[in-house]
């Protein structure tokens, strides 16, 4: 077969044979290389008898007071529980008092307050002080909510309170406002890491009516913690709106350092 040697039909005839082979297949364009594989590291071997790390698990306790709650530390040592803050004139004087006497105490804290003063919350965490939710905003019927709206409350607190000191910050308690626990309440907070808290001392220091003036609530604030704590014992006040309880401890403080062993609710579990 003769073909033209110019023109336009030349050029394609050309093409064509150039992308055959001998026997009238087409030629495929050699493809590319595959990647070299990743290299894929190698983990040593693991020690015999060893087993792999992992973040520890938080340990949980029965408690000894209403629906699994603690109502003492179950130890010779005295919880001083702070409720319902941080508030902006008390808390940092309550600190004051605390730090000068190197004592350690749980604060209660109310999300929507840990919010607007974040400062306080990490003043509270660099003291050494034990974290514990006392719910958003401090509803006395939080128990007979929906299951979603408990368990937004509680997870907003708590991401609240690590908003302000970090991620890694161990929140190990809950204590429900007013006290009202549920069995339901319980398992939710355990569900989210903490123990629920109680209290066995309640000068209820937040009850003003039945006292004479400013002098007598303290009086009689000092005289209910002093004649009802004892070892184990979990003694709750109120440093938010309280300027009476921040009185009290002064006198308080040196008193029941002399009498008891004061600690914190310890991060790892009562």
């Amino acid at each position: 077969m003769r073909f033209a040697t110019s023109g336009p039909l030349t050029a394609v005839v050309l093409l064509l044979l150039a992308t055959m082979t001998r026997d009238g297949s087409p030629v495929h364009p050699p493809l590319p290389p595959p990647p070299a594989p990743a290299a894929v590291p190698v983990a040593a071997a693991p020690t015999p008898g060893a087993m792999p790390s992992a973040s520890p698990s938080p340990t949980f306790h029965d408690g000894d007071g209403p629906v699994g709650s603690f109502l003492t530390t179950k130890s010779q040592a005295v919880a001083l529980t702070f409720d319902d803050g941080p508030d902006p004139i008390n808390t940092p004087k309550l600190l004051a008092l605390l730090r000068e006497r190197h004592i350690h105490a749980t604060f209660c804290m109310v999300g929507f307050r840990v919010r607007d003063r974040p400062d306080l919350v990490r003043a509270i965490y660099a003291d050494g002080h034990t974290l514990c939710n006392h719910s958003w905003q401090h509803l006395l019927n939080l128990a007979q909510r929906d299951d979603a709206y408990i368990d937004w409350d509680l997870k907003h607190t708590n991401d609240m309170i690590r908003a302000a000191v970090g991620a890694d910050a161990p929140i190990r308690y809950f204590r429900a406002p007013g006290g009202n626990f549920t069995p339901a309440l319980v398992a939710k907070a355990r569900s989210l890491g903490m123990d629920s808290i109680y209290w066995d001392v309640d000068p209820r220091d937040w009850e003003h009516t039945h006292d004479n003036g400013a002098a007598a609530h303290i009086s009689r604030v000092v005289s209910e913690v002093k004649s009802h704590t004892r070892p184990g014992s979990i003694v709750l006040s109120h440093d938010n709106g309280q300027p009476n309880t921040i009185t009290a401890y002064q006198q308080l403080l040196p008193w029941l350092q002399e009498h008891f062993t004061l600690a914190g609710l310890p991060t790892s579990g009562l």
